[in-house]
């Protein structure tokens, strides 16, 4: 039990483990939907679907619990990276980052990312949408219809804007409390370089050129408030809700050409159990495609290559892999601040060229040094501040391919960071901008001086840019939703040339989101529910 919570709360977690160890010692034969995965977009379709009291629901996951302080401790959100919770992916080598080999953490365990990442809750650009709309030739995926799922499901806890937030929902949404003074000297820098200052992320900043603001946040009583724990928690007593954790779906089952379950492992053995409605995978962008591709859905030469049996050739399975590339720049404190909240409490999205009419550059600051592993080596100083500022609109493509039949092998994931040569233009506006912001007058009663990557220009620049780019943990895009050859699911996220099978997590966005990418999986959750409830009459 975690320290801190109320009575009422430790009663409901005692009753909800036995409801839940009574349910999943005697698993069905079969279930009306059964959807993989607890994360962002997995958490909320399983809790929608259970609202009706008519469909029996399983959710498979992974991992395990949520309940450990690592997770609903905000501080130590850090210390989930490398552990248990992690899926811990691994990029191949990239030669366009001096054959660095990055780390890819994605959540393991109950909230999926959303229990281990930094907490912003970031909507995404009005172009993001407008764009799934574009592609899709659904106006439902479009930015007015969107921000109305957004008001609806928010509880927001700042200033009343019924323009643009929400109140009553599952989220709980508020600023970042009591901010740092470091976080205030950032909007402050803003203002002084010419960049519009808001009053929150969420709302007018996300129609336009960009903005800074203080960063809102999935924290409630100065714990995470995870989607899992905003949607599903309250949920778990439910008589037709089956959550099983420690369950590894290793593929879906067909008859024909209809998904009728999954096959999965769990406590050593290989299981089944039947889908009488629908399979959905909300396993994230490097899982989902590799379910598919273990299933006999996608690329055909790709499967011929390991033997796998072609099901439904879709080229675009693994394909279109997007991230958020950061490039740290660090100062060094006059005198130490501790972080407050989480440690990243201010945001900031800009244009690396004037012309553009929207942001292509994002900017979390973190309260504490963040070196990459290469830079690092350049000097780090004991109290400091990092500006974790990268690409918000990457042109670089990565895929990811099988390297064997066993569904336990793991995936290699050619991330291609900086491949594109545009990025690399875009990369040096970044650390320029980041520079102006970090050695503004604001910051000087703060700070000592910069420590990196200082006045460096040409190739001493590109050398420092391909040696500091980390990711931002926002892997997405590989089960794109579109109408093009390379596209996986259609505007109702089913995967095409099957039936029973939808894909609802970030894998199917056909562009990475401007901005963390937890709130754009709530909204893929919400729209998947809503068509899957109003196709089966649930």
């Amino acid at each position: 039990m975690i320290d801190g919570t109320s009575a009422e709360e430790q009663d409901f977690s005692m009753r909800a483990r036995a409801h839940q160890a009574r349910l999943t010692a005697r698993l069905r034969p079969g279930y009306d939907f059964i959807v993989c995965g607890a994360g962002a977009s997995g958490s909320v379709i399983a809790r929608r679907l259970a609202e009706s009291p008519a469909a029996q629901v399983l959710l498979l996951e992974a991992g395990g619990t949520d309940e450990a302080d690592a997770v609903l401790n905000p501080a130590l959100w850090p210390t989930n990276l490398g552990s248990e919770r992690d899926w811990a992916f691994q990029a191949e080598p990239n030669p366009h980052l001096n054959g660095r080999q990055l780390p890819l953490s994605m959540g393991k365990g109950l909230g999926g990312g959303s229990s281990i990442n930094v907490m912003v809750w970031a909507r995404g650009h009005r172009s993001d949408w407008d764009f799934f709309a574009a592609e899709s030739d659904d106006p439902a995926w479009g930015y007015e219809n969107v921000l109305g799922i957004y008001r609806r499901i928010e509880n927001w806890q700042g200033a009343p804007d019924p323009q643009y937030r929400g109140t009553g929902g599952p989220v709980w949404v508020q600023p970042a409390g009591d901010p740092s003074p470091i976080a205030r000297a950032m909007l402050d820098a803003a203002g002084e370089i010419g960049i519009p200052i808001f009053e929150h992320p969420n709302g007018r900043m996300m129609e336009g050129e960009g903005g800074a603001a203080i960063s809102d946040m999935l924290i409630r009583d100065g714990r995470r408030h995870s989607l899992y724990r905003a949607y599903l928690r309250p949920w778990l007593d439910r008589p037709n809700l089956t959550v099983l954790t420690g369950a590894l779906v290793r593929r879906v089952l067909f008859n024909g050409r209809r998904a009728t379950g999954v096959e999965f492992l769990h406590d050593g053995q290989v299981k089944t159990v039947g889908a009488g409605s629908e399979v959905v995978l909300s396993l994230g962008a490097i899982q989902t495609p590799k379910v598919l591709m273990h299933s006999g859905i996608g690329d055909r030469a790709e499967l011929g290559r390991v033997g796998i049996p072609v099901l439904q050739h879709l080229a675009g399975v693994g394909q279109n892999f997007q991230d958020h590339v950061s490039f740290g720049c660090t100062w060094e404190y006059a005198e130490p601040i501790a972080p407050r909240n989480s440690g990243s409490e201010a945001t900031l999205y800009w244009k690396s060229r004037p012309e553009l009419d929207t942001p292509d550059l994002l900017f979390c600051q973190v309260e504490f040094p963040v070196p990459s592993d290469r830079t690092a080596a350049r000097g780090v100083p004991a109290h400091g501040w990092t500006m974790f500022a990268g690409l918000a609109n990457p042109a670089s493509r990565g895929r990811l391919r099988l390297q064997s039949t066993d569904p336990l092998a793991p995936l290699a994931v050619d991330a291609k960071f900086l491949s594109d040569a545009a990025d690399m233009a875009t990369a040096r506006a970044c650390v320029e901008l980041c520079r102006a912001l970090g050695n503004a007058p604001a910051f000087r009663p703060f700070v000592r001086g910069e420590v990196m990557p200082g006045d460096l220009t040409g190739d001493a620049l590109d050398l420092y840019i391909r040696d500091a780019a980390v990711t931002y943990w926002h892997q997405t895009c590989t089960a794109k939703m579109g109408r093009d050859d390379m596209s996986v699911v259609d505007a109702s996220l089913k995967v095409y040339g099957v039936k029973g099978l939808r894909v609802a997590d970030g894998s199917i966005m056909p562009r990475v989101t401007t901005g963390n990418t937890q709130a754009p999986c709530a909204i893929i959750g919400e729209r998947a529910a809503e068509m899957i409830r109003r196709e089966h009459g649930v």
